[in-house]
């Protein structure tokens, strides 16, 4: 049995030292690694010379499993391998019917399933058969509170960084989007003065248009100061340029920070470095959640959460009739103040 559910990196390392796999299924709810490592078996698995005739890639909707059964039991032509990749593979309507050639599968096919935003039923035959035959790949999607340290990772190997508060702009404007906010980062860099390696909050700005003084963190800011004058301002802000901060993103930012100090209250060993740690945050943010844990006592916070939540189902339609996303912000933020 081949080696099943995989790390990318894993993948990767293995594709890079040149040991390959009859089939690889690649599947889940995040794109990006999908499409990386279909995007390195398209350029590096073959010579130049070889990809014409030994290379395929197919999309989905447009081919049936027939299709693929037969283009994946040809023989490669002055190669030792062939490389077939199918984009989209979901839309595959007789997707199943591939059971048969991933039954047996030749070595001399490098066949890659991208088969994105779904899953397979584990009780299908043709599951059976990717599991027995195929090196099986599922591509999780990140929380957003986990996004901040994959730009900060995925800079590191281009030899760049961001500041922290940086990270959690870029985040709040673009989402857990790992496609887009791997592009933007791209034209970040390249817009860099020469000789500056670190991206910050106002060179986000500048470039991309994010407010440094309307967003969810210095909402979150504030909230901690206990500054009505700046929270009603940004509130404001907000409740005007839904399009830009929606209120679910306003809700999913206070749910994850109110979450973690709920674990800050209960911490035995409250030291920075052991918050830090058990919060999951850069050290940098340790000095913010100490200030929120004296003014949100632990039962303010456990009804802060309670609050997000009743007001995330709110603004999903539920319990709420005629109540604009604006106003019902407004109010969830003044209970939350109060």
């Amino acid at each position: 049995m081949i080696k099943n559910e995989i790390t990318y990196e894993q993948i990767l390392g293995d594709l890079k030292n040149k040991i390959y796999h009859p089939v690889y299924f690649l599947s889940g709810d995040e794109p990006y690694y999908i499409d990386k490592l279909a995007d390195y078996a398209a350029k590096n698995i073959l010579k130049e010379e070889e990809k014409a005739f030994n290379q395929t890639i197919l999309y989905g909707k447009d081919v049936m499993a027939r299709d693929i059964n037969s283009a994946a039991r040809r023989f490669p032509m002055m190669s030792n391998y062939q490389v077939i990749i199918v984009k989209e593979a979901q839309d595959i309507k007789d997707f199943e019917e591939l059971v048969y050639y991933i039954g047996e599968p030749l070595k001399s096919t490098i066949l890659f399933l991208c088969y994105k935003y779904s899953s397979l039923d584990k009780r299908k035959k043709i599951h059976k058969a990717l599991e027995q035959n195929a090196v099986m790949y599922y591509s999780k999607k990140l929380y957003d509170d986990k996004i901040p340290a994959w730009i900060a990772n995925h800079l590191k190997p281009l030899n760049y960084q961001i500041e922290p508060k940086a990270a959690i702009l870029l985040t709040e404007f673009l989402g857990n989007d790992l496609s887009k906010i791997a592009n933007e980062l791209e034209k970040l860099i390249i817009t860099l003065p020469d000789g500056m390696r670190i991206i910050s909050s106002l060179h986000i700005e500048r470039n991309i248009g994010i407010s440094k003084e309307y967003n969810n963190y210095e909402l979150q800011n504030a909230l901690i100061a206990r500054d009505v004058l700046k929270t009603n301002r940004i509130i404001r802000y907000f409740a005007d340029n839904q399009r830009n901060i929606s209120i679910s993103q306003t809700i999913s930012h206070l749910y994850f920070f109110f979450v973690k100090l709920l674990t800050l209250h209960t911490l035995k060993d409250k030291s920075p470095s052991n918050i830090a740690a058990s919060l999951k945050i850069h050290p940098f943010f340790v000095k913010d959640y100490e200030k929120a844990g004296r003014v949100f006592p632990i039962n303010k916070v456990v009804q802060c959460i309670s609050l997000l939540r009743e007001y995330d189902m709110k603004s999903k339609g539920f319990g709420n009739s005629s109540a604009e996303p604006g106003d019902l912000l407004k109010e969830l933020i003044y209970k939350i103040s109060h």
